[in-house]
């Protein structure tokens, strides 16, 4: 239970970074498409971004009308779903394990590199978004001429890799892959595959 509770409080960053610069777009905030849904429709969004065996028993958060967080659903496993993350018009539903919570809380709080000394995996198949300029992805989505891009239906594993290492691209393209911030600790691996066509074992 404590874990847990260590999850919910790291994620509540998320949403407060989700709801100012992650959902800035030339210079308009979006109105995220889950406001105004009822509990089931939230938990029914937030499960749609990981396979029903992951997001079936992980635990499922989402802003009050207040504000706060509140718990729609308590979790049986190490993951946390939300129904959005991005707080645009298209929900971007994401899932991930305590690693990857610990990596996003670390980004938010501006460290200077992801407190995870494991790998995290997230799952996001619903896609999401990203913001680039000069054909590069940026971190900051409030940086000057920087243009919203949608992603498709993704996971990552959130662990530093170099492209140079990897000899992965280190932007999308049409290969599938690639190292997101790969000048930064906080370089991770991209995957565009749906995560619900991931075989399982």
């Amino acid at each position: 239970m404590r874990r847990l509770t260590v999850i919910l409080s790291a994620i509540a960053l998320v949403f407060a970074y989700a709801s100012g610069p992650m959902a800035a777009d030339t210079g308009k905030k979006a109105k995220s498409a889950v406001e105004g849904m009822s509990d089931d429709e939230l938990i029914t969004t937030a499960r749609g971004a990981a396979p029903a065996h992951i997001s079936d028993n992980a635990a499922i958060i989402a802003p009050g009308k207040d504000g706060k967080l509140r718990t729609l659903k308590e979790g049986t496993n190490e993951f946390t779903c939300l129904p959005d993350l991005s707080g645009q018009e298209v929900p971007d539903p994401i899932c991930g394990d305590r690693a990857a919570t610990q990596w996003i809380t670390s980004m938010i709080n501006k460290e200077p590199r992801p407190a995870n000394i494991e790998p995290g995996i997230a799952y996001m198949a619903r896609g999401g978004w990203h913001w680039e300029k000069d054909g590069q992805v940026v971190m900051d989505p409030s940086t000057a001429g920087a243009e919203r891009m949608k992603e498709p239906p993704h996971w990552m594993v959130f662990w530093p890799i170099a492209p140079e290492a990897s000899a992965l691209p280190d932007a999308p393209s049409s290969f599938g892959a690639y190292v997101m911030y790969p000048d930064s600790p906080y370089s991770h691996l991209m995957i565009y595959q749906d995560p619900m066509q991931i075989p399982r074992r």
